[in-house]
């Protein structure tokens, strides 16, 4: 019974994830997570400034 449950709770985490990580890309965030994402599509993004 606790196997289940632990599966069952990874499989939540990992679903939660995936869908925040489809749903940013379907915003046209590039750079997922980055504090500054929002400005990314803009080229403000400090990640891609190299």
């Amino acid at each position: 019974m606790t196997d289940i449950l632990i599966i069952l709770l990874v499989a939540v985490i990992i679903g939660g994830a995936a869908f925040y990580v489809i749903r940013a890309k379907k915003r046209g965030q590039k750079c997922i997570g980055c504090p500054y994402a929002k400005d990314a599509a803009n080229g403000g993004c400090p990640c891609h400034q190299k």
